[in-house]
Parts: structure tokens; C-alpha cells; sequence
């Protein structure tokens, strides 16, 4: 099969072109969701000439069944919980307080390691454009557009170098733009479509995160 992109860097550039209208804008905010999105999120934002940030979203797996999700937290203090499966929990109050209050941890120090001090930008009434590096089943990116939600955003749009069709549609009814570059019509899991998916580290993460704030600067 031909692999659409040879890595994340090279995904970011041909998804850039998708969001040309947005260049030059003063009220646009690019952000990566950590880590794999964040490479793609530096070469977008530095072809449009936004600001570069990161949206930590954490999963708040059901402990000992920690694939299904109760709900996520994200940046900003931000919790979603999804009431179907909290609804069929034993105690559902004391376990998600429990888990939020683990998930907050690792959501705060992946932070401050990623921004190395830096303030979180300001999102009111900001365009922000959140970047992943693919959507499979898209519950990382939901929990990240309904987290947005609550911040006061002007407009949410969702893009991605590839993602699964289904995903893709769905997320159009939930951000107000969501650009999938490539949507696949036999689609198994985003590695797939690039030739190097090798894992993004936090001090990659933290490396393109400094260098797009030296730029801004």
C-alpha cells in the first residue's frame, strides 16, 4: 500500500495547504493534542503564522476496565464525563473523583514539561485550529472540542492528515470545521498511512514548543 506520508512533519506541511484561509489571521490559535499531534500542529501553525500551544487531553478510564472511558479531563481545568457509562457505575462519584484526581496530576506536569513555564494562551473568542495527527475513533479530539466548548471559543476546527470517514463525519456535527485531508475508505488505524509513526517524546514535544514560542516572540 502507499503510504500517504513519509513522516508527521511532511503530513503538517500538506495539511497546512488545507487551511490556507486561515494564515495571516491575528485571531488564530494552533493547538497540538500530545504528543504525535504536536508535530504536525508546529509545521501548520508555522505555515499560517499562528501561535503554537498543546491541549492536553487525559482519558478518564473506568479503573480495571481502563479502555472504556468515563470521560476526559483537558487543559484549562476542564472535565467531560460521558453519562452512559457513569450512569452503569457502582459508586460513580467516589470512583471518578478518584480517577480526575490521578488523571490531574499527569495532565499538569505533562504541562509544565511541555510549556517549560510559559503561560497557556488566551482562547476566548480566539479561532483555534486543534490538530491531531490522525482520528481513529476520534474520543481524544471529542473530549478536546467539548472541552473547548467551555472556554468561550469563537470557532473550533478540527484537522487532521487522515482519519477514519465515519470519525471524520461525526466530528463535523460536534467542531464547526473539521478538514480530514484523507479519509480512507478502508481504514484500520492511522500508523498506517505514514512510513515513519515512530513515537513522539516529551522532549520533542517541548523542543517544537519552544522554538514556535521563540518565534511568536
Amino acid at each position: 500500500m502507499e503510504r500517504a506520508f513519509p513522516n508527521r512533519a511532511e503530513a503538517g506541511r500538506l495539511l497546512a495547504e488545507k487551511l490556507e484561509n486561515y494564515a495571516g489571521r491575528s485571531d488564530v490559535v494552533v493547538l497540538g493534542l500530545p504528543r504525535g499531534g504536536v508535530p504536525v500542529a508546529y509545521e501548520v501553525a508555522q505555515r499560517l503564522g499562528a501561535p503554537l500551544d498543546v491541549f492536553v487531553v487525559r482519558k478518564l478510564g473506568v479503573p480495571g476496565f481502563e479502555e472504556l472511558a468515563a470521560g476526559a479531563i483537558a487543559s484549562g481545568g476542564v472535565r467531560v464525563l460521558n453519562e452512559d457509562v457513569v450512569r452503569a457505575l457502582p459508586n460513580a462519584d467516589q470512583l471518578i473523583e478518584s480517577v480526575t484526581e490521578k488523571e490531574t496530576v499527569e495532565l499538569e506536569r505533562r504541562e509544565q514539561t511541555y510549556r517549560d513555564g510559559r503561560p497557556a494562551p488566551e482562547l476566548r473568542d480566539r479561532v483555534v485550529i486543534l490538530v491531531d495527527d490522525g482520528l481513529a475513533t476520534g474520543a481524544t479530539m471529542r473530549a478536546a472540542v467539548a472541552a473547548l466548548r467551555q472556554r468561550g471559543v469563537a470557532k473550533i476546527v478540527v484537522a487532521a492528515p487522515v482519519g477514519a470517514p465515519d470519525t471524520c463525519r461525526e466530528l463535523e456535527q460536534e467542531a464547526d470545521e473539521t478538514i480530514c485531508a484523507i479519509t480512507p475508505e478502508f481504514f484500520q488505524a492511522v500508523g498506517q498511512y505514514y512510513e515513519d509513526f515512530s513515537q513522539t517524546s516529551d522532549e520533542e514535544v517541548r523542543e517544537l514548543l519552544s522554538r514556535a514560542a521563540q518565534r511568536t516572540a
